[in-house]
């Protein structure tokens, strides 16, 4: 993916030919979440992302938000054989028996993890003590597909009893919730939020 650069001149890292891609880039990723609803939202999609398109993902997250309850983490810890019977007929997800069935065990682990810190909220960003990184990238070839944080965060989050979250997945988590700001330092987003947050 190259910087391009829209019709309104704004920069940014990547294609913007998806409006669903540019709304995405230019309102949530990067940005620093504080909402523990949202960020057990992008556990749900990043894992049922591995393997498949982010952009297939975007397309079908409002499914998604309808079939788990709008990422209700504790109502979907309770789902049981039924509940994940009907979700592997639901057309609007990617239906994936070991991802759904890891969105429902990720949801009890989740609550245990708000049970030892209060929120979950605060213990992912215990790791970076509250700040954004911010890599300060020239080119999309420089980004990484994991980095030590992630590969911490990761077998802590498997010890913890997560699943589907290994070190790529959560990279691409930590980038998405801005505990990592991956925008390329030319990205019309990367000098708002360094502004912000840097």
């Amino acid at each position: 993916m190259s910087v391009e650069k829209s019709a309104a001149g704004k920069v940014r890292c990547w294609d913007v030919d998806d409006p669903l891609y540019v709304r995405y880039h230019d309102r949530e990723w990067g940005t620093p979440l504080h909402n523990d609803r949202k960020h057990f939202e992008f556990l749900v999609l990043e894992t049922f992302q591995a393997g498949l398109s982010w952009s297939l993902i975007l397309r079908k997250r409002e499914n998604f938000r309808k079939a788990f309850d709008g990422f209700d983490f504790t109502e979907i810890a309770r789902y049981g054989r039924r509940k994940i019977a009907s979700l592997l007929r639901d057309p609007g997800i990617v239906r994936n028996r070991l991802k759904i069935e890891a969105a429902v065990s990720n949801a009890r682990a989740f609550l245990e993890v708000r049970k030892e810190f209060g929120t979950f909220d605060k213990y992912l960003w215990g790791f970076v003590k509250g700040k954004p990184i911010f890599h300060g990238l020239k080119s999309m070839a420089e980004m990484p597909a994991k980095n030590e944080l992630s590969d911490e965060i990761s077998r802590d989050l498997k010890r913890r009893g997560f699943k589907f979250l290994g070190s790529v997945v959560v990279y691409s988590n930590l980038q998405a919730v801005g505990v990592v700001n991956d925008h390329l330092t030319h990205c019309f987003r990367y000098k708002e939020l360094k502004a912000k947050f840097g």
